[in-house]
C-alpha cells in the first residue's frame, strides 16, 4: 500500500517502448490475478506498448480486480504515482522513476532482447535490495526467491 493512500490498491505494468508481450501474458494469467487479489490488490493498469492484439485477446476475467490498459503515454509520471506495485521490464528510467517514488517494484527482464543488459541491472539491483527480480516463465511470474 502506499504511504500516501493507505486504502489504494493499485498495480501498474509498464512494457516500456519495445515489445514484451511475455509479460503482457504472464500478468493477466489467473494464477497471477488470483496473487495480486489475495494480496489485496483491486485495480491493475497496464502500459502494453506495441502488445495491444495481446492484451485485448486475453482470456482472464478476474471479478476481483478491475483491469485496463493502454499503449504509449508521453509519460507514466502519474500512473506510477497512484500505484502502490509497480511491475516493470528492467529499462533504467522505470526503474530510477520508481524507486524515486518510492514504490514496491517488481522488475521483469525481457529475456528477447538481444543485448541483454536489462538483465544485468535487474540482478545488480536485486541483489542490493532496491527490487525484486521476476522472470515470465510458462505464462505466469517466476520470482528470485533470494531477496
Amino acid at each position: 500500500m502506499s504511504k500516501n493512500n493507505p486504502t489504494s490498491t493499485e498495480v501498474f505494468v509498464t512494457v516500456g517502448s519495445t515489445s514484451f508481450n511475455d509479460l503482457i501474458e504472464a500478468i493477466l494469467q489467473c494464477d497471477v490475478l488470483n496473487n495480486l487479489s489475495s494480496a489485496g490488490y483491486r485495480s491493475l493498469r497496464i502500459q502494453f506498448g506495441s502488445g495491444e492484439r495481446v492484451f485485448a485477446q486475453r482470456e482472464t476475467a478476474s471479478k476481483d480486480i478491475q483491469i485496463s490498459g493502454f499503449s504509449y503515454s508521453s509519460s507514466l509520471d502519474e500512473e506510477m504515482k497512484n500505484a502502490d506495485l509497480v511491475i516493470s521490464h528492467a529499462g533504467s528510467g522505470s526503474i530510477l522513476e520508481a524507486l524515486r517514488l518510492g514504490k514496491k517494484l517488481i522488475v521483469v527482464a525481457n529475456q528477447n532482447l538481444m543485448d541483454n543488459h536489462q538483465m544485468e541491472l535487474a540482478d545488480r539491483l536485486s541483489e542490493n535490495h532496491y527490487l525484486l527480480k521476476a522472470t515470465p516463465k510458462l505464462h505466469s511470474l517466476g520470482f528470485d526467491q533470494k531477496n
